[in-house]
């Protein structure tokens, strides 16, 4: 039997923005099954998550994946323990309080192809700017849709690594795209998103771009990055009722819920929520039936199924963890539930 590569993947201790690391572990007979990825360490004191007189950092298996880049090869979403085995203060994952996968989520991740030579989008010409937002959003040709042979990739790979993508499209600025991901299950779809954001940097590598995940990363008349959170639990799905919606709804209208979203929610999303280019200002909380520039949209397929759907936090930012997007959600429902 062919020698395993395990591409153990961890968010790192970088503030306010984590990142991502990742090294490989090789295991000569691999039963391809999660339970059989052993814990691993690394040096927390080189990604900023522990002193150098204490190191030592515990890498968790949760969540296991086929490689299909690489030959014989997982992908092995992990979270983050102290050497005693406490979850670390930067495992976000831990703070989700979904047992029974209740919650459901649909991630809407939206980035910026970034060309590093020139310090801008893809198809920005190095002097000035393209042409103003209209033409690229869901676009086709040459002249509107920039790096398409970098998502087009990057689809496959999440596809064969059995990710639940469920979409990609162009978006509203040059150079910019969008991946959706839906699981029924707060924690599944953090580590979804978590994984696809890592083929996405590991895909564009090929091509010499990087992926600006900054939810302002060009200033002026040019839409900001946002990773929307549709979600949903047994009352949204089963309910038949407006009046639980507005219930649900209120309860991210308080101050504190509306500060505890906003704190987790990305890093600079003032820049992003202006209350332009489809967003609510940051110091405003609204909701509404098809509101694109709501705090929350209603979506309008729940209206017409009766009651019965989801909600869409437009807010979160395209930089922001979705395990704490997720834990801040469910923490605001689950009691008006």
């Amino acid at each position: 039997m062919a020698a395993s590569k395990l591409e153990y993947i961890w968010l790192d201790g970088s503030f306010p923005t984590q990142g991502l690391r990742s090294k490989t572990k090789v295991i000569k007979k691999f039963s391809g099954k999660l339970e059989d990825c052993p814990m691993w360490s690394f040096d927390g004191s080189s990604t900023g998550q522990a002193a150098g007189n204490s190191s030592d950092c515990l890498l968790k298996p949760v969540a296991l994946f086929p490689d299909p880049d690489r030959e014989n090869a997982y992908l092995v979403m992990t979270e983050v323990l102290n050497a005693d085995g406490t979850p670390h203060v930067t495992n976000g994952r831990a703070m989700i309080s979904d047992d029974d996968n209740d919650f459901w989520f649909g991630f809407e991740q939206e980035y910026f192809l970034w060309d590093p030579a020139t310090n801008k989008p893809v198809g920005f010409p190095e002097n000035g700017y393209p042409a103003p937002q209209g033409p690229y959003y869901c676009s086709v040709g040459a002249t509107n849709a920039y790096g398409r042979e970098i998502i087009e990739e990057h689809l496959d790979i999440c596809l064969e690594a059995g990710l639940n993508v469920e979409g990609i499209n162009a978006e509203v600025a040059t150079g910019q795209w969008e991946f959706q991901i839906f699981a029924k299950g707060a924690a599944e779809a953090g580590d979804q998103i978590w994984v696809a954001r890592y083929l996405l940097e590991r895909t564009a590598e090929k091509y010499d771009v990087t992926v600006n995940w900054h939810c302002k990363p060009v200033k002026g008349d040019w839409n900001g990055s946002g990773m929307h959170a549709n979600f949903s639990n047994s009352l949204l799905r089963e309910s038949g009722k407006k009046a639980d919606y507005d219930r649900v709804c209120e309860a991210f209208s308080t101050k504190e819920a509306i500060q505890g979203c906003i704190d987790v929610y990305g890093a600079d999303n003032h820049l992003r929520l202006t209350g332009l280019h489809e967003t609510q200002a940051i110091d405003k909380f609204s909701y509404g039936i098809s509101d694109r520039g709501a705090s929350i949209r209603i979506p309008i397929a729940t209206v017409e199924n009766g009651w019965k759907g989801w909600l869409e936090d437009r807010r979160p930012n395209s930089a922001a963890d979705p395990y704490k997007v997720a834990a801040q959600i469910i923490k605001v429902v689950k009691p008006v539930s």
